[in-house]
Order: structure tokens, then sequence, then C-alpha cells
């Protein structure tokens, strides 16, 4: 049986950019641990994307923030009876440490790397179709061509600063995610829409379909209600409404 799709849609802006970081770095370690040149493009391509986002002065204000208000509310929690003290103290554990690690960056979020002059020059180069070829970049096209060890070492070295603000962002992803239980639910007519608590705001949607549905969500939200519409791929690409009744799981994360 194919494995389930889960689209995940952000109603914060800081789960917005939280997500972003995390499909980024994710990306990044996969083109890692390829030997061959190619992946390591693919790498310093992402590099750039995630020196581009951690060069808004909020990212690292906002990951502390996030940080700093679950440190607040498990720690409440763990005056109510019946916790598991054990998952909660390892929980609070990593949460404080990631904290010290975000608080003990000096600076700019990746200043190192986005410093470099090497970086740099594939950085402008880059926004070029094709500018990158090794008639560009010889100096790139030399580094390309060293030991896959010897590229990783560097790539680490440009992201040493950044590893702590990946590992933030999995953990406060983590408790986002796992703070509310899927539900089944049916959009007839392939649309559902509900009411928004503002005293307990969403923070995320998690849509689960079945791995074999030709179907996917469009998701929209405000402060009083989301609503979700399922589209299929119709002529040339062009995005269809179905009409028909979908069943799907819906988890509202909030914490």
């Amino acid at each position: 049986m194919p494995q389930s799709i889960v689209y995940e849609h952000p109603l914060h802006e800081r789960i917005r950019t939280f997500l972003r970081l995390e499909h980024l770095y994710q990306g990044f370690e996969y083109f890692l641990a390829g030997d061959d040149p190619w992946a390591s493009r693919a790498t310093v391509g992402i590099l750039l994307e995630m020196l581009a986002i951690t060069a808004r002065a909020d990212v690292k204000s906002d990951i502390l923030k996030e940080l700093d208000r679950n440190l607040g509310l498990l720690r409440r929690l763990s005056r109510q009876p019946g916790v598991d003290m054990t998952t909660l103290s390892r929980i609070l554990e990593e949460l404080e440490r990631t904290s010290a690690e975000i608080y003990d960056i000096t600076g700019q979020l990746g200043h190192a790397a986005r410093e470099d002059e090497f970086l740099k020059a594939i950085a402008q180069r880059a926004s070029i179709p094709g500018g990158t070829c090794s008639f560009d970049l010889p100096q790139y096209h030399q580094w390309l061509s060293q030991p896959h060890a010897s590229r990783r070492q560097q790539l680490e070295k440009w992201t040493y600063d950044l590893k702590p603000v990946g590992e933030a962002v999995g953990l406060l992803l983590s408790l986002v995610r796992g703070s509310s239980e899927p539900m089944p639910t049916t959009a007839k007519e392939g649309f559902f829409q509900d009411a928004m608590d503002t005293q307990a705001p969403i923070q995320m949607l998690r849509i689960v379909l079945d791995g074999g549905s030709d179907l996917y969500p469009e998701v929209s939200g405000h402060k009083h209600r989301f609503s979700i519409r399922f589209l299929q791929a119709g002529p040339a690409g062009r995005p269809i409404k179905t009409e028909r009744d979908v069943d799907f799981q819906l988890t509202r994360c909030v914490i």
C-alpha cells in the first residue's frame, strides 16, 4: 500500500520560516553525503538559500522567543498531575541546551560563511542561468575537483554556526507536530472549513492523504477561520477542484 502523504501548512509567520529552514537543512544534509561534484554543487546552492533566510535579523530572535515560550509552557506543565516527568525532563533539557547554543552565537547567523569571498563570488554568479560554469568560476571548478572529504570539511566549516539553528528549528517543529492528535475528517465535495479558537491559535495544520490519492490540498487561513480545498491536476497542469467527498486526517497543531 502506498505510503500516506503529509501536507503541512503554517498559520503563523514564524512557523512558515521554520518550515522553510527545516526543508533547506534536510536538503543540505542529503546532498552533503553525496561524493560527486554535482552533489556538492547542490549543497552549496542550498547553503546560499540558508544564508539568505538567516540574513534577516529577526530569525535569531524568533527562534530564541519560541524556545523561551516553550520552556515556560512545559515548566508550567510539570506542575500538573499525571505528567510523564521523565519525557518532560528530557525535552526541557534539550530546549535549555539548544537555547544556550543559540545565545552563544555572536553576531549575525552564518556570519563566517557570509563573509567568505569565495562564497560571495559563487552567490553573484548563481543568479545568472548557467552562471557557475567552469569558465565563469574557475576557482569553483578547481574546488569541485578536490576529494569529497576535503569538500565536505569546507562545507561543514561554513555551516558551523548554522548547525545549532537547524537543531533548534527541528526541536521546535517536533513539539508543534506532537502537540495534537490527528482527527478523521471529511471534506464535502472537496471543501472543508472550520473556525479557529483565538484563545489557542493554531500554529500549523497537518493534512494526511492516502498515498495513492490524485488530490492535494490548498489551504487558506486568517485569524478567525481556515479552509481547505482539494484539487487535482487538469489539462495542461491547471488545478481543478474535486467535487467528490474527501476523507483525510487533520491535525490542528497548537502549543
